[in-house]
Order: C-alpha cells, then sequence, then structure tokens
C-alpha cells in the first residue's frame, strides 16, 4: 500500500485529493498549517473506518526546519510513493502595492517549498524505480492575472519546474506532473463579489465553476499506474477557459 503526502490538505482541494486517495487505498500523511484542526479531524475519521489510514501533520512549509520536521513524521509513517504538492495561497494585490515580504513567502510556499520536499521523497523513488510528484499550479501560471502577477509568477515557476524535473527523474522511472486548476469552487475563491464569479463564469466555456472533487480525479489518475507513460505534462481542469 503506496504512502502518499498530500500538502495543504485542509483546503477544498486538497481535502478533495486526500479523500479521492483514501478511497482508492493509499495511507495518507495529511498536512495543514492555518488550519490542523480539520486534518486531524479528517484523519480521525479516516483511521476510524480503517486503522492506520492517515496521518495529520502540521508545519509552517515557508521555514525549512518545519519541511525537516513533516519529512521525519512522515517517512516514519511509511514511504513515500506519491507526493502532492499542493498548499499555497493566493495574494490580490497590484504589483506596485506588493512587498517583498509578500512575494518572498509566496515563492517560499509555492516553489521553495516543492523543491525541498521533492529533494527529500527522490532518492527512495530514485531506488524503487517508481514514484509520482505531482505539482497544484494555476491556470494564472500558465497565462497570468492582473492584480495577483506574483501569485502568477510563482505558479508559473511551478510549472518549469515541473518540466524539468520530470526531464531529469524519467530514465528512473519517476514521473512529475503537474494540474493548472481554473476557477474551481473552494474557499479560496469565496473572497470574490458575486459579480466577479458571475463575469468569470461568462467566460468559461462550459458555462461554470469546477467542483474540487473533479481536480481530486485528475490528481488521482496522475498518480496511478493508468498514467505510466505520463510524465512532465500540464493537465488543465479548466472548463475550456485555456485551451
Amino acid at each position: 500500500m503506496k504512502t502518499v503526502l498530500i500538502t495543504g490538505a485542509s483546503g477544498g482541494i486538497g481535502e478533495a485529493v486526500a479523500i479521492a486517495f483514501y478511497t482508492a487505498g493509499y495511507r495518507l500523511v495529511l498536512h495543514s498549517f492555518s488550519h490542523p484542526e480539520r486534518v486531524h479531524l479528517l484523519a480521525d475519521q479516516m483511521n476510524a473506518k480503517r486503522s492506520g489510514a492517515a496521518l495529520a501533520v502540521q508545519a509552517d512549509l515557508r521555514d525549512e526546519k518545519e519541511i525537516d520536521r513533516l519529512f521525519l513524521k512522515a517517512s516514519a509513517f511509511g514511504e513515500i510513493g506519491v507526493l502532492i504538492n499542493n498548499a499555497g495561497t493566493s495574494l490580490r494585490k497590484l504589483l506596485t502595492d506588493t512587498t517583498a515580504s509578500e512575494w518572498d513567502d509566496l515563492f517560499a510556499l509555492h516553489v521553495r517549498a516543492p523543491f525541498l520536499l521533492s529533494q527529500k521523497v527522490i532518492p527512495s523513488m530514485v531506488r524503487a524505480r517508481e514514484g509520482s510528484i505531482i505539482n497544484l499550479s494555476s491556470i494564472w501560471g500558465q497565462v497570468g492575472a492582473s492584480f495577483e502577477v506574483a501569485y502568477s509568477a510563482a505558479k508559473g515557476s511551478l510549472i518549469a519546474f515541473t518540466k524539468a524535473l520530470a526531464k531529469e527523474l524519467a530514465p528512473s522511472n519517476v514521473r512529475v506532473n503537474c494540474i493548472a486548476p481554473g476557477m474551481i469552487d473552494t474557499p479560496m475563491n469565496a473572497l470574490l463579489s458575486k459579480e466577479e464569479i458571475q463575469a468569470i463564469r461568462e467566460e468559461i466555456p462550459l458555462q461554470r465553476l469546477g467542483d474540487a472533487y473533479e481536480v481530486a480525479k485528475g490528481v488521482l489518475f496522475l498518480a496511478s499506474p493508468d498514467a505510466a507513460y505520463i510524465t512532465g505534462q500540464i493537465l488543465g481542469i479548466n472548463g475550456g477557459m485555456v485551451i
């Protein structure tokens, strides 16, 4: 039974991903920073139904020592066969109003943390000659968004990281892919007004926002044997907003 480490498992997409992998029979390490009570509750519910199914860990992924602690706990629970770099936060500001510390925090969470965690799981994956790293980027990492320049830049960096690492690890049969969600109905987008949501919905060919479980199914597919010949790809789950 493979163990999967999911960062940001307390968010809308992260929780949906956790449930999808639990249902598929994986063992889970569920990470959160801002809402540890949510992942502890989720882990308790999973363990009540299947003993030893999940472990909840709180860690600030902007802190390298916290990443070390997270990995030690995760690897003690089970050798990581799937890493899902999902943790993130948005920042809606003009670039001229964005502070250097805000910029650094976004890159620490969206780019540096996936780099450090990938470094930690790669050796055992290479030895086993199997493994999957899946990064959660964004539609804005592909095309950019005004008022979200820092966020777009960080997510775009994660896409480039995915492509390069996929080439590096392919000879060891370790696959690296990326999901780029569009507008998904999650708490992160709850900050938008009804008018903003409606305007965005009208730009989406499928005329609706996505569901977190639709993203989760894409993540689960990329981790599965059915995707054994897929690496270095950016899967857009966006209702046709970017084609």
